[in-house]
């Protein structure tokens, strides 16, 4: 054997294409990248200095949080969470950095930030120290776009006046990983099922996309209700964000176009459970059923083939970076996807969305030897998934990320 292969025998390897699991393999890997997976042969064992037993074990692709923002921390207090967003680069940045070393300990390695009023999280990535030593990438939209007085001023901001919204994306800079466009409200805490009118008309949305596609951009748009999200499929969206209320058509013309869908259902369960002593009467049984509300459209988007991206809103009240990754997976189970189902949607459909697949997504030949490690059998997952027993980078065991 050549000196410079490394074997390593996987107890239970789940390679994120939604596959079965499969028992007691082992990894070859090369110079960082996995060139052979293989049932394990107990008569043909590797040498020691070779050779790494993880055989009581699970392994599976790194994990991807596709809807977060960096800038803002799952606090439930409001004066907290107030400076949080008015705070300038400098004061953002150790915060932006310390989520991102709890997305890496949960061994969620790449993430696709929604935005922050002044672009922080963009000018944190583009910082060449910073970019160094982080081995989560980040992808970012920089600051959403909204409609003037419409929602949307926490997280972006809305073209000038008289501009229209394809020509403030024209004068964008510095440029993004994608963009992020608004088309509708945030979701009634007291009414059920309240839908808010579109921020944008379908022109609008449509010149917009096709600039973004010119540029290389994906688009994803946050939108609730069924106009709204009806208008982002027409115009071209590549990704619906959030899609409460948005309906059976609406999920069914998403399943034939192959857009993404990023449900961010966490959102409201944490709502339910980290704010109920601030709850109105009445709000919490909203809560209750905007909850089981979506829970139902997961089924639905199950069954007729829509492609789900896991996303958590991390940021949000009560929505932990990194911790919650594992309740999004969580409520995936609970909607009919198995685990591997489950894990497919936060690792190779994400992986597709944010477009890292060459980098992680899927455990295969020809891909880099980077995964995360949980110890004990998959029917302990995603609950071990808050307690990894290892992160290897390009075949390299890394636990550490250094702010």
């Amino acid at each position: 054997m050549n000196s410079k292969h490394h074997f390593v025998l996987v107890g239970w390897l789940i390679d994120g294409s939604g596959a079965n699991i499969r028992r007691k393999v082992i990894l070859t890997i090369f110079d960082g990248v996995i060139t052979a997976i293989e049932p394990y042969n107990s008569s043909d064992v590797p040498p020691a200095s070779q050779f790494t037993d993880l055989s009581h074990c699970c392994v599976l692709p790194p994990l991807i949080d596709s809807h977060v923002h960096l800038c803002m921390s799952g606090s439930v207090d409001k004066k907290y969470r107030i400076r949080q967003l008015k705070a300038t680069y400098e004061e953002s940045k150790p915060l932006i950095s310390e989520h991102i070393s709890h997305h890496f300990s949960h061994g969620i390695l790449a993430v696709r930030d929604a935005g922050d009023p002044l672009g922080s999280v963009l000018q944190f990535k583009r910082d060449a120290q910073t970019r160094r030593t982080m081995p989560v990438i980040i992808k970012t939209a920089g600051k959403a776009w909204h409609q003037r007085d419409r929602y949307g001023s926490l997280i972006g901001r809305h073209p000038g006046e008289g501009e229209s919204l394809d020509g403030a994306l024209k004068r964008e800079k510095p440029p993004t990983d994608h963009v992020k466009l608004i088309n509708s409200g945030l979701n009634s805490l007291s009414i059920f099922n309240h839908q808010t009118l579109p921020q944008f008309t379908l022109e609008e949305m449509k010149a917009a996309i096709a600039h973004a596609e010119d540029k290389g951009l994906k688009v994803m748009v946050h939108a609730n209700g069924v106009l709204p999200v009806q208008m982002a499929l027409s115009a071209g969206a590549h990704s619906i964000e959030h899609g409460f209320f948005m309906g059976k058509d609406n999920l069914e013309a998403m399943a034939e176009s192959q857009t993404f869908w990023v449900p961010t259902a966490y959102t409201m369960k944490a709502y339910g459970e980290y704010i109920d002593h601030s709850l109105q009467k009445g709000e919490k049984a909203v809560v209750e059923k905007n909850y089981a509300h979506q829970i139902e459209q997961i089924a639905y988007a199950r069954k007729c083939g829509v492609k789900i991206a896991l996303g958590t809103d991390a940021g949000s009240i009560g929505v932990l970076h990194g911790e919650a990754l594992v309740e999004e997976l969580k409520i995936l189970m609970q909607a009919g996807y198995s685990l591997v189902q489950a894990l497919r949607c936060a690792t190779y459909n994400s992986s597709k969305l944010l477009g890292v697949d060459k980098e992680m997504g899927h455990l295969v030949v020809g891909q880099p030897a980077t995964f995360i490690v949980t110890r004990g059998t998959p029917a302990q997952l995603p609950r071990k998934l808050s307690y990894l027993e290892a992160i290897y980078l390009n075949g390299k065991p890394c636990m550490e990320y250094r702010r």
